[in-house]
C-alpha cells in the first residue's frame, strides 16, 4: 500500500518500489530484454526487472487518464452535436540533464503505443526548439544553452497549441546531437498522434519573461500530464561526469562532432572538464530553474544513487 509519510499534509502520495509494482501485477510486459536494452541511455541502468516495477504501472496510470479523457470528449461530442475529432493527449517528461529522462520518455512511449486505444505515440524533444548557435552566439547566450532563455518558447508555444487544437499536421524542428545545434530542413511532421509526450528540461516552467512580465499562456496549459524525474543533485553530477567519459571515448570520436576538441582528453582531464560544466552550467540550471518546477508535476520519480526508481510520487486528484 502507500507510504502515508509522517502525517503533515501534502499534495502527494507516496508509493515504496513495492506498492507501485503491485499496481500493475496482473499486466504483462509488452517489452523484451534487448528492445528495453535499446531504449535507454547512455550511463543507465533500467532493465526488465526496472521497466515491470516502475514503467509499467505508470503505463497502466495513464492508460487510464487516456480513456477518461477520451471518453469525456465522446460525451462532450455528443452533447454538442460536434464532430470535431479528438486531440492528442500530451504528457510532459521533465527532468535535469543525465538524470535519465530521455529514457524514461522513450520507455512510456514504446508501452503506451502497446495498448489497443492508443496505438500512435509520438516522442518530441523540446532541443528542437532551442534557438540555433548562431543566434545564441550573437545574443551572448551559448555558454547558458539549456536555460529557459535559450528556447524559441513562442515557437514551442505555437507547436503545442496547434497539437491541441487537432491540426492534422505538425512539424516539430529537428536537433542533431553530434553538431549540437538545431538542423535546418523540414523538421519531423506529427500527425494526429493518440498521444504526444514532450520531453525536456524546462517543460514546467512558469517563470516570468525577462522583462518582468506573466507570459500569457505556459506550456503546462497544453499538458494532460507530467512526469518528473528526479534525484539527489550529488547522484545526477556524479551520473553526467559518468556520462561524460563514455561520450569521450563513443560519440566525440567523431571529427564532425562539436565535442570532439574533448576526445584526446586525459581521464582526469576529461573529469575536471565535466565537472567545470557541470559546475558552470548544469548545476546552476538545475537549482535555479529546473528542481523549483518538480512540485507542479502530477508524477514524481526519484531515483537513488543506482538509478533505480526508489520512490514514485503521485498528485491527489
Amino acid at each position: 500500500m502507500a507510504i502515508t509519510g509522517n502525517g503533515s499534509p501534502s499534495p502527494f502520495v507516496t508509493f515504496d518500489r513495492a506498492s507501485w509494482r503491485s499496481l500493475a501485477a496482473s499486466t504483462p510486459l509488452p517489452l523484451a530484454p534487448e528492445e528495453i536494452t535499446r531504449l535507454r541511455g547512455l550511463g543507465d541502468t533500467v532493465d526488465t526487472d526496472e521497466v515491470a516495477t516502475v514503467y509499467l504501472p505508470l503505463s497502466r496510470l495513464l492508460n487510464l487518464y487516456v480513456a477518461t479523457v477520451q471518453g469525456l470528449w465522446s460525451a462532450q461530442s455528443r452533447f454538442l452535436g460536434s464532430g470535431e475529432a479528438k486531440v492528442p493527449f500530451v504528457i510532459a517528461v521533465a527532468g535535469s540533464v543525465a538524470v535519465g529522462k530521455s529514457t524514461t520518455a522513450r520507455i512510456l512511449q514504446a508501452l503506451l503505443s502497446r495498448w489497443p486505444d492508443h496505438p500512435m505515440v509520438e516522442l518530441v524533444t523540446t532541443d528542437g526548439f532551442l534557438y540555433s548557435n548562431e543566434v545564441l552566439s550573437a545574443r551572448g547566450l551559448l555558454h547558458r544553452k539549456g536555460f529557459p532563455e535559450t528556447y524559441d518558447q513562442r515557437r514551442l508555444v505555437r507547436f503545442l497549441s496547434e497539437v491541441k487544437s487537432g491540426a492534422a499536421s505538425v512539424v516539430a524542428p529537428m536537433y542533431s546531437h553530434l553538431l549540437y545545434d538545431v538542423v535546418s530542413g523540414p523538421g519531423i511532421p506529427i500527425e494526429s498522434p493518440d498521444i504526444l509526450i514532450l520531453e525536456g528540461l524546462n517543460v514546467l516552467q512558469s517563470r516570468a519573461r525577462a522583462d518582468g512580465r506573466l507570459p500569457g499562456v505556459f506550456l503546462s496549459d497544453f499538458f494532460d500530464f507530467s512526469v518528473f524525474v528526479d534525484a539527489a543533485e550529488g547522484d545526477i553530477r556524479r551520473w553526467y561526469v559518468e556520462r561524460f567519459l563514455a561520450l569521450c571515448s563513443t560519440a566525440f570520436q567523431d571529427e564532425k562532432s562539436y565535442f570532439h576538441r574533448y576526445a584526446r582528453l586525459n581521464e582526469a582531464e576529461a573529469v575536471a572538464t565535466a565537472e567545470a560544466i557541470w559546475a558552470g552550467v548544469n548545476a546552476p540550471n538545475l537549482v535555479q530553474n529546473i528542481a523549483p518546477t518538480r512540485s507542479r508535476a502530477k508524477l514524481i520519480l526519484h531515483k537513488a544513487a543506482d538509478h533505480s526508481v526508489r520512490k514514485v510520487l503521485l498528485r491527489k486528484l
